[in-house]
């Protein structure tokens, strides 16, 4: 298959002007050809070192993971933190930040493609990626924190031996029903973006298992006219759907909290407050895994500096979203006049966890002000660092809402302080394991850049390129005397 095959007929249609005006998009010298080479080799290839490195660490930390889940099924719930106000410790916070972490890639991928924002293309394949791994993370917790998790199945609408029906009226229940809409969607999204490179890879392959395994994952594409205008119209039905779970997935998680009596949760802020903070965190994982991929490979002219510039004024938006609803719920805990509400904030700040109260305004309001500067936000290392204390805070944001409100309810006579387990650092610890150990296979057998896309932002793809080379030589000619 020729490299041009692979490259969008309405894209091209759509690349007179391919960069708008900036900078281009992909630093000069690449080619068709080039981009396929860079991103196929990193699958032909031997991995590098740095991989293995990374692999090592990523799969015993999935090991730890198993370890701590067969250890929770073997005791019980009990071998976690768990008190009697705090029925909710760091199981349900888990949820709440590997569902916020999944949050850019759908984003990146939906969003920014209805709003033809180009710039996407280099990252695109590598946040849906990351939005796929986050959510399976994600969907362990809601599962074991049940205790039983071998009936766990309850949670699903259908009638189980007993003849009960599940509760639709609980949150718990929505979010089977939201995060399983997000999963499913995103998935064929991500599936689907990958058919015309999984093609290439199929047409490259030079042993007989890859032929097969690519040729089967590839249904049968050869880049006809057709078939582009198949692709195009799906890829864009499926962008219509995932648009609406952007907003939806989270606010629905948000409700976990907002149906509740309790004071600090009971607040019709939270599903806003919950999807700015969702694409703020996401975002900063991206952030941190593009950085490194983009290092370990080589990608610096696919991925270029403005990519990680304009990702950097997103984490700056909506991390200044994030700290505005912060301000608001001290006001609104005001203005209500409700004394439950007043002393949960002022709890918040200056009670038991105001450790971790204010690790988590230093993290999410004070960090994505450094973005205001083009020398930080065009700076490699200094971008790395912010985005980790972005996760860190978004971590601690998720930890405060739940705990504070839980460990002092209405009752002082039920007041205690919750502290985690062993258990619960290294369940949390080796989700993070199974994390890296699925992105890294991503990484190492699958396209990690979208070829397509990113060869209808190169100047190549504009139809008047060549052209514009024979009219510019055609002009110098003319000026030679004979």
């Amino acid at each position: 298959m020729n490299d041009q095959d692979n490259q969008s007929p309405i894209a091209v249609v759509a690349a007179e002007h391919p960069h708008g005006g900036d900078n281009p998009l992909i630093k000069e010298g690449h080619t068709f050809r080039s981009v396929t080479e860079k991103v196929c080799g990193i699958i032909e290839k031997k991995p590098p070192s740095m991989w293995w490195v990374l692999f090592g660490f990523a799969s015993s930390g999935t090991l730890i993971l198993l370890g701590s889940l067969g250890w929770l099924v073997w005791e019980g719930t009990g071998v976690w933190g768990l008190n009697n106000p705090v029925g909710w410790g760091w199981a349900i916070v888990n949820f709440v930040f590997w569902v916020g972490i999944g949050h850019a890639g759908t984003l990146i991928s939906a969003i920014l493609f209805l709003l033809r924002q180009r710039w996407r293309t280099s990252i695109n394949r590598f946040a849906e990626a990351m939005t796929i791994v986050a959510v399976i993370c994600a969907g362990i917790f809601p599962g074991f924190h049940v205790g039983r998790f071998w009936v766990a199945y309850y949670l699903a609408p259908v009638p189980n031996q007993m003849g009960v029906w599940p509760n639709f009226r609980s949150p718990l229940l929505w979010d089977v029903f939201a995060v399983g809409t997000y999963f499913t969607v995103s998935l064929l999204f991500w599936y689907v973006g990958m058919v015309p490179d999984l093609a290439t890879l199929r047409d490259r392959a030079k042993t007989k298992i890859r032929r097969l395994v690519f040729g089967f994952l590839s249904l049968g594409w050869r880049g006809g006219n057709r078939q582009w205008q198949h692709y195009e119209l799906g890829y864009l039905l499926l962008a219509g759907l995932a648009t609406p779970l952007v907003l939806s997935v989270h606010s629905v998680v948000s409700t976990d909290f907002a149906t509740s009596l309790l004071p600090g949760w009971h607040t019709t802020i939270f599903p806003p407050y919950f999807v700015a903070g969702a694409i703020f965190s996401g975002f900063g994982m991206v952030l941190t895994l593009t950085l490194i991929a983009r290092k370990v490979y080589g990608l610096e002219n696919i991925i270029t500096i403005d990519h990680l510039e304009k990702m950097n004024k997103i984490i700056l938006v909506t991390g200044s979203m994030v700290g505005y609803a912060y301000i608001m719920e001290f006001f609104i805990s005001w203005y209500s006049g409700n004394l439950y509400e007043v002393f949960t904030f002022v709890n918040r700040a200056f009670g038991n966890y105001a450790w971790a109260y204010w690790i988590m305004m230093a993290c999410n309001v004070i960090t994505p002000q450094f973005f205001w500067f083009k020398k930080v936000r065009r700076s490699v290392p200094i971008m790395f660092v912010l985005s980790i204390f972005v996760n860190i805070g978004m971590w601690f944001e998720r930890f405060v809402i739940t705990v504070t409100s839980l460990s002092r309810d209405f009752l002082p006579s039920s007041w205690d302080y919750y502290a985690p387990t062993l258990w619960d650092v290294l369940t949390f610890v080796g989700s993070f394991g199974l994390f890296f150990t699925l992105f890294l296979l991503f990484l190492r057998f699958l396209p990690a850049i979208a070829m397509s896309e990113v060869k209808g932002v190169l100047p190549q793809a504009d139809p008047h390129y060549h052209e514009e080379d024979f009219g510019s030589e055609k002009a110098v000619g003319e000026g030679v005397p004979s």
